[in-house]
């Protein structure tokens, strides 16, 4: 069964000598289009190559049905996707134990079909990166707080994170604002009371303020430092710039919101107007919403930076828009190969002194703040570039290192199990190994009186099985695990 099908031919017309666009397929909620390809000022340079994207909206778990209306489209037009970004509301659930860790009413508990790609059943057919919602597996997720495979062929942000793919800058943050929570540290691991598995979901100001350290050095603003950004809840005032009277015909209770300007993630838009970026996709609100956020050069003597091309979509229901395809240029010799992004990899280093499990506020200098001879510009210089170029041995291609942790899902489980245990993660050791940065899985793992929840991975109860002479020994309170093989 195909939720979109129709609607894609309805919307998105497949022409024969043009690349489909987003103003292609307008919608009720419209107020002009988040274009697929900028226009090019001279023909004679417009690129030949385009990125084949597929952006979703709220996923809840319906892997199956996404990768399948994806086919379809791919049968229709003759073009194979290149990228699939899932903006939220992921929801990989390994097992049943995780659905203890997801907070959501309990009629809407369900397995869904992510676990099939994480126990092998299936493997994605295209490319995945998802960020992290509002209902997720909150334990999965604090294994992987830099970002990392949750199966094969499918990767998740992190906390927040920056990748390179094609040769596009493609930003994440995870989660939603509340203010309550913004300043805090991450702390939230299993086993979870009510109060941390929900605030496990909330936006931190540390994490936002890693990416606002993307805003070009010389603070031209000229330069979009970011190709796509995806957020799961809306910048606030977003509604400013697009089709709101057409939004509230189908979603009238915004209104209030919409004039007390609470609708969405207020720094959010603090942060789209410090980076830029080309595009910037949503979810969260369950409807489609497009808008142009333009931005003015410092001055005249300055390129006008592109706008920000503003995309929301709807969740995996009966006629809702929830998937959109989106040709972006890209350059002919661009690699189809998923990347580490090496200033944010610098980013991550020279900010590796707010990395701490705490539920207290994160003191994050700034000029008003800082004393003397105190650091409050993270962005990154040349030679803290190179640095992190020389630990990389200049090779940024993220590695397909996706190890089970969790048991995948058998047939016999039932779902009156038990919550799922937290799991030291490979992938995240190595990479913090490389980049000589913290490890958070490992100091999630050491919080006092949660020990006794950790569970032996997966990866490792098959590899001693294969192996039974070789002898692994892991220590909490060690900062050296042993690494893959």
């Amino acid at each position: 069964m195909s939720y979109h099908v129709s609607e894609f031919q309805q919307k998105v017309r497949i022409k024969k000598k043009e690349e489909l666009s987003l103003k292609e397929a307008p919608d009720s909620t419209a107020a002009g289009s988040v274009d697929s390809a900028q226009e090019a000022p001279n023909k004679l340079l417009k690129p030949k190559r385009f990125l084949r994207l597929a952006v979703a909206g709220c996923s809840h778990g319906e892997m199956d049905q996404i990768y399948e209306t994806l086919t379809q489209w791919e049968r229709q037009s003759g073009k194979k996707f290149d990228l699939l970004i899932c903006t939220g509301d992921f929801q990989a659930i390994r097992n049943y134990g995780d659905l203890h860790h997801m907070k959501s009413p309990d009629k809407h508990k369900n397995l869904m079909t992510f676990y099939k790609y994480y126990n092998g059943e299936k493997v994605a057919p295209v490319l995945t990166i998802f960020i992290g919602g509002n209902h997720e597996s909150s334990g999965f997720m604090a294994e992987l707080p830099y970002g990392g495979w949750a199966a094969p062929n499918i990767y998740y942000m992190g906390y927040s994170s920056v990748v390179r793919f094609a040769g596009l800058r493609i930003a994440g943050l995870s989660g939603i604002y509340q203010s309550m929570d913004y300043q805090k540290g991450h702390f939230e691991r299993p086993p979870f009371e009510l109060g941390p598995m929900i605030s496990a979901y909330h936006v931190k100001a540390v994490d936002v303020f890693k990416l606002k350290q993307l805003r070009s050095r010389d603070d031209s603003f000229t330069p979009n430092p970011v190709d796509i950004m995806a957020t799961h809840d809306w910048p606030v005032g977003i509604t400013d710039y697009g089709d709101v009277h057409g939004l509230l015909r189908i979603k009238p209770h915004f209104e209030a919101q919409i004039q007390m300007n609470t609708l969405g993630n207020p720094v959010a838009m603090d942060l789209l107007n410090d980076i830029r970026p080309k595009y910037w996709f949503s979810s969260h609100m369950h409807c489609v919403f497009r808008a142009e956020v333009p931005h003015d050069a410092p001055n005249s003597s300055l390129p006008t930076p592109e706008p920000t091309k503003f995309l929301a979509l709807d969740k995996p229901l009966p006629g809702r828009t929830f998937l959109e395809p989106i040709d972006i240029p890209i350059e002919e010799n661009a690699q189809m190969q998923l990347e580490y992004d090496p200033i944010w990899l610098a980013i991550m280093k020279n900010t590796d002194r707010f990395t701490k499990v705490t539920d207290k506020k994160i003191y994050l200098p700034s000029p008003a703040s800082v004393s003397a001879n105190e650091r409050w510009d993270f962005r990154p210089t040349d030679e803290e570039i190179a640095e992190v170029g020389e630990l990389f041995e200049h090779n940024f291609k993220i590695p397909e290192n996706f190890r089970q942790t969790a048991p995948p899902h058998q047939p016999t489980d039932k779902k009156c199990c038990p919550p799922s245990l937290y799991y030291r993660n490979p992938q995240t050791m190595e990479f913090c190994q490389k980049l000589k940065i913290k490890d958070f899985n490992l100091l999630l793992c050491q919080v006092p009186g949660k020990t006794h929840f950790i569970g032996e991975a997966q990866y490792m109860i098959k590899q001693l099985a294969t192996n039974p002479n070789e002898a692994l020994s892991f220590k909490l309170t060690s900062t050296s695990w042993p690494a893959l093989k």
